[in-house]
């Protein structure tokens, strides 16, 4: 066995180690050309991610296992004070269930994201982030210079949640191994993801894949066609081209 009692020895005891290491790596989508992948990353359970993300990137989320719970915040990456606000991303498109065609809201009424396509159908929007979630949600925004007050409310994917008729909230569990959400990006944000237990449902986690890639073609996809959804992307839209025209000036 070798000594890490020199700095020699403590090199070649890492490097030992890191020559042995398996590391499971995120499996790679088969409808996307290696070449086009920005990041790719695997998240286990009491892990997280992030990652400044350029307008046009997709992003797609996995259960690898059949247990993953992704608590998702994103924010502006220009202006992280506009950031994911859920009470708008439930009222405006007049929908609390998450899924195809649904947009994920600032307060400004601006889009940062849009989901087109989806699997899993096990999404919530009503419970927010568990105590562990939000701890590893401010590590990951402390890496990108964010503070624990910027660390708002998220959505959680892969674990779902219903309403009664009563009012009462019910979890619904998953869906099967391999279920994946994508996302479309519309606006530069910060993306911040934790993987842990669910609020109403404290199995843990298990692994997340995080894969993203550029597809700036979709932007011009209307991927739904409500009113509000328009109205939103129009807001975006503006705002997009006020800034270039800023940063080209």
């Amino acid at each position: 066995m070798t000594s890490t009692a020199s700095t020699t020895g403590a090199r070649a005891h890492a490097r030992a180690q890191a020559a042995v290491a398996e590391i499971a790596g995120p499996e790679l989508p088969d409808d996307v050309a290696a070449a086009k992948i920005t990041f790719a990353q695997r998240i286990p359970f009491g892990g997280y991610a992030n990652i400044v993300l350029g307008r046009g990137t997709r992003i797609r989320l996995r259960d690898v296992a059949g247990a993953a719970c992704a608590h998702l915040l994103l924010l502006r990456a220009d202006a992280p004070w506009e950031r994911l606000n859920v009470a708008d991303t439930v009222k405006v498109p007049w929908q609390a269930y998450l899924g195809s065609g649904h947009p994920l809201l600032s307060d400004q009424g601006r889009v940062l994201a849009t989901i087109v396509a989806d699997t899993s159908g096990h999404h919530d929007t009503l419970c927010g982030p568990t105590p562990q979630a939000r701890g590893l949600l401010r590590l990951a925004g402390a890496k990108q210079g964010l503070e624990p007050r910027d660390i708002a409310p998220t959505v959680s994917l892969f674990r779902g949640v219903r309403v009664e008729s009563d009012g009462a909230l019910t979890a619904t569990g998953s869906a099967a191994a391999g279920a994946s959400v994508d996302l479309v990006i519309h606006l530069p944000v910060v993306l911040l993801v934790a993987n842990t237990a669910h609020p109403l449902d404290d199995r843990a986690a298990t692994d997340l894949d995080l894969v993203t890639w550029s597809a700036p073609e979709e932007l011009a996809d209307h991927h739904n066609s409500d009113p509000e959804y328009l109205r939103a992307v129009e807001n975006t839209e503006q705002a997009w081209t006020a800034a270039t025209l800023e940063v080209g000036a």
